[in-house]
């Protein structure tokens, strides 16, 4: 590839004057890498787009909402927030399912200053307690599956206001959707501040409860044009190094998008919604991610690209139905949350004729993505996850947090505007996790002399289960808190479908026995079923550590795999 072309691409893009030039704004105390074109919040952003009022905006099943009915929505929502007495840097938290009302009530609360707590549609009881009582939300918004789980908390335990939608029978005192979208009224005229918190979405903790990461409207919209960027800068070196030229006066085509994961992550919302509601485009929801039912509507919709984790793209083109579909709308197809397998992404290039590879590699704690990769870019190193974005500073460190020489391997370290500003109510979680700005992200990297990143491994104790951060220690606690358990350790076990899948190895106390179903089942009461188990052994034998003390778990992991799980 021409990686000349690509380094004299980026450098015109960012020059001074140009569409994504790059300068250094204080932030937070720290000179800090910015986009000088970027709006200042994602207040701007969701006006912006009352340009599109005729077009559709979002499809649900046999649903369809243009953006004016949408904007309508929207007003109706900020309004109703405001009768109930919900003010700027208040939090509003939302459980469902990717129906069209998650963004709908997601772009009334950022639009009027306040944060969207973003819960996890999977969590169970005690994870819902703890969000809850950590983000303290004024509303939450549900629907059927989270209202039943909402409503079995103890009495009096949940003080914000519940709204649900898509509900039959109300219980008493749980306001109707239909309530909502009924208020007179429209967005509220407030400053907001570019560092202020646009949604806290939850990352797996290290200790047994998630922490809520605050991402800020500065973050969010540096996030949408790092990926503009990434689009264009591909683009750009591609016609140079091809003699193809871009005409300007042949538009792109308005994008079309199939959002397959949960919009309480930031590869749904932050990367997959805000840039197709950018350009106008519309968003195509799915109940549940389902490669037949993503087929039809591809080809129904006229989808032109689709993201997701890698798994998902794998099944989409491995699927015997395959063959039967138009997929000619398709442009990209590939995915975020897992690293691409480099088999997987020459076979999205040979196997769909229009849609190119792509990916990018990022985080929560970065609103969305560090690294950008596409196309011939793509094809050519498979295994990488692309150069950083421009707004970002890198840098590979060894243990005592000491850069290492440019090309060995070393902990990702990142700083710049998406960086987020901390975990809300964990000062001490989130001075482990940033240092003047730099954010350790677990990922241990190398550098090559292009400045593709490639991630090799992982520093943090986590199984990536389907673009799911399991931590260890959190399933550990998990399995501790039931009585007959004396030992256990918990690791990741390659998984040709989901990348990875949990298993645990546990040792009984002397006098115990219980099977590996009834230790499930007890898990299943604390966490959300993606964390449990799937492979479990019990063991007679303690487990081995190393001098220190710590599990051995690289041993066991080789050793259990040549026996049956239960």
């Amino acid at each position: 590839m021409h990686y000349k072309e690509l380094k004299t691409a980026w450098a015109e893009l960012t020059a001074v004057g140009a569409p994504f030039e790059i300068v250094r704004t204080p932030i937070r105390g720290i000179d800090t890498l910015t986009y000088k074109n970027a709006i200042p919040t994602v207040r701007e952003l969701w006006l912006s787009t009352k340009a599109f009022a005729e077009r559709e905006y979002l499809i649900y099943g046999e649903e369809r909402l243009t953006y004016a009915q949408a904007h309508a929505h929207v007003d109706a929502i900020a309004a109703w927030l405001v009768a109930q007495g919900v003010k700027p840097r208040d939090r509003v938290a939302i459980s469902m399912r990717n129906y069209p009302e998650w963004l709908l009530v997601y772009w009334a609360c950022v639009s009027m200053g306040v944060a969207v707590v973003g819960m996890n549609a999977w969590w169970v009881g005690e994870e819902i307690d703890y969000a809850l009582k950590d983000s303290d939300p004024k509303v939450i918004f549900c629907d059927r599956e989270r209202l039943a789980r909402l409503v079995e908390r103890p009495a009096g335990s949940i003080k914000a206001k519940i709204v649900a939608t898509r509900v039959d029978e109300l219980p008493p005192g749980v306001i109707a959707w239909t309530q909502v979208i009924a208020t007179p009224g429209t967005l509220p005229k407030v400053d907001v501040d570019p560092d202020d918190d646009a949604c806290i979405f939850y990352t797996s903790g290290t200790t047994g409860f998630p922490k809520g990461a605050q991402l800020t409207h500065r973050g969010c919209i540096s996030n949408l044009m790092s990926m503009m960027f990434s689009g264009q800068v591909q683009a750009l070196a591609t016609s140079r190094a091809t003699g193809v030229p871009i005409d300007p006066n042949v538009a792109p085509p308005i994008p079309a998008a199939l959002l397959t994961t949960p919009l309480f992550h930031v590869t749904a919302n932050n990367c997959g919604a805000y840039a197709s509601t950018a350009a106008g485009g519309k968003l195509v929801l799915m109940y549940r991610w389902d490669p037949k039912v993503a087929l039809e509507l591809i080809e129904k919709e006229r989808v032109t690209g689709m993201s997701g984790v890698p798994v998902m793209s794998r099944e989409l083109i491995s699927h015997p139905d395959f063959a039967k579909h138009d997929l000619s709308s398709l442009m990209s197809l590939g995915g975020g949350g897992a690293q691409l397998p480099p088999d997987l992404v020459h076979k999205i290039d040979q196997t769909v004729a229009t849609a190119r590879p792509n990916t990018g590699y990022g985080m929560t704690e970065t609103c969305g993505i560090i690294t950008a990769v596409a196309a011939d870019f793509f094809v050519d190193k498979p295994s990488s996850a692309g150069p950083a974005m421009p707004d970002f500073e890198t840098m590979c460190v060894d243990d005592d947090g000491k850069p290492v020489p440019a090309g060995e391997l070393g902990e990702l370290w990142v700083r710049g505007a998406q960086v987020i500003k901390g975990y809300i109510n964990r000062p001490e979680a989130t001075a482990e996790t940033i240092t003047d700005g730099w954010l350790h992200t677990g990922d241990v990297a190398r550098v090559d002399e292009d400045g593709f990143i490639f991630i090799v491994d992982r520093k943090k104790d986590m199984v990536l289960r389907g673009g799911e951060n399991v931590y260890c220690a959190e399933v550990e606690a998990a399995f501790y808190r039931h009585e007959s358990v004396a030992e256990v350790c918990v690791f990741g076990v390659a998984d040709e479908r989901l990348g990875e899948e949990v298993a645990a190895a546990v040792v009984l106390r002397d006098g115990h026995a219980v099977g590996a179903e009834i230790l499930r089942t007890h898990c299943a009461g604390i966490m959300a079923k993606h964390k449990i188990p799937r492979y479990l052994w019990l063991l007679s034998d303690p487990l081995p550590r190393n001098a220190s003390g710590k599990f051995l778990k690289r041993e066991l992991r080789q050793t259990l795999a040549l026996t049956d799980a239960l």
